[in-house]
């Protein structure tokens, strides 16, 4: 028969001569447990949705959310010994969500995240760390007889938003905005030329091409001081906007992915002191040229300035990069 030790081995004696953690001393999880250490852990809830409804009156304002909270406590002896008196369970985690949107109601996606950090920080003592995202769904108000309506809404998902907000106990939180699925087009002023040359390479030249990408773009805030979260989605997005397509007339070049990238990291940095880095991903969604020389002259007709493209949606290019700040400060 296993010898029961009565010790915890999380935090000492349990104090009332009964062993806390039936985990057999001479076991070989006893034995070799000094032999291994955890990596990443924790444990959450994901994809919590809800939807807020602010009412002034008839006019009303809404914004949906999907949540994921994840927590790292001290302990782990959830893990170890199978002991769950720390854990708060995930059930629990949802419905702290729903009350603090039910009494502080959602602003932006990074207050809310925030709000969430501060709750499980300030309510448990054995929580580490907080991770939370917050995802909105992307409603704008409907438009009706060139008036906006007081409580309809058009679900527009030109491109999603999210935050991310992390959090450890007695440090400072960090928080970053994001969107993705911004997928945009233009029909020229973007050319690739010029790039290296070697025995593999067979794509030609191009000076005048289909210029189309999805863009994902996350960024890291210095401070949450005097920021305006909803301006600066806003500016991020009119930023990318700007070096992609240029004026309406006139357009802009784009000699590569890489440039035009780069370019509206940097238009961003300029205009957003409190952001300290962002990071962008553009890939490549080819649009390719269909070969109309197997077709007689008879088929084609009347066809001047009418192209037809094909879709390409793989293997595809992925061009990304982050921009940083440099640190001016003096180093002693």
């Amino acid at each position: 028969m296993p010898n029961w030790s009565n010790t915890d081995r999380t935090n000492g004696t349990n104090g009332n001569g009964k062993p806390k953690n039936r985990v057999p001393q001479g076991s070989l999880d006893y034995i070799n447990r000094d032999h291994y250490e955890f990596g990443k852990y924790g444990y959450g809830k994901n994809h919590v949705k809800l939807l807020h409804v602010f009412r002034r009156g008839s006019f009303h304002t809404i914004r949906e959310f999907e949540v994921d909270t994840h927590l790292k406590l001290y302990t782990k002896k959830d893990y170890l010994d199978g002991d769950n008196r720390d854990i708060i369970a995930t059930d629990t985690q949802k419905n702290t969500v729903f009350v603090l949107a039910k009494k502080h109601g959602i602003k932006t996606p990074e207050e809310f995240g925030l709000l969430i950090c501060s709750h499980f920080l300030y309510m448990y003592k054995h929580v580490e760390e907080v991770d939370v995202h917050v995802e909105e769904y992307p409603w704008e108000r409907l438009q009706a007889d060139e008036q906006a309506h007081n409580h309809a809404f058009l679900f527009s998902p030109s491109a999603i938003r999210f935050a991310v907000v992390s959090q450890k106990r007695n440090e400072s939180p960090v928080i970053k905005g994001g969107l993705k699925e911004l997928r945009v087009l233009k029909t020229t002023q973007s050319a690739f030329t010029d790039f290296y040359q070697d025995s593999y390479r067979t794509l030609p030249d191009d000076n005048d091409r289909i210029f189309s990408t999805v863009v994902t773009a996350v960024w890291e805030f210095s401070t949450a001081n005097g920021v305006n979260f909803d301006k600066t989605w806003l500016t991020v997005k009119d930023c990318i906007f700007d070096k992609f397509a240029g004026p309406p007339d006139k357009g802009i070049l784009s000699p590569s992915v890489q440039n035009t990238l780069y370019l509206a990291e940097k238009m961003i940095l300029d205009k957003v002191p409190q952001i300290s880095r962002i990071e962008m991903q553009m890939p490549n969604k080819h649009y390719l040229t269909v070969d109309m020389s197997k077709f007689p002259p008879s088929v084609l007709e009347n066809n001047e300035n009418k192209e037809v493209y094909h879709p390409i949606d793989k293997p595809s290019g992925i061009i990304y990069a982050e921009l940083l700040r440099k640190n001016t400060a003096s180093k002693l």
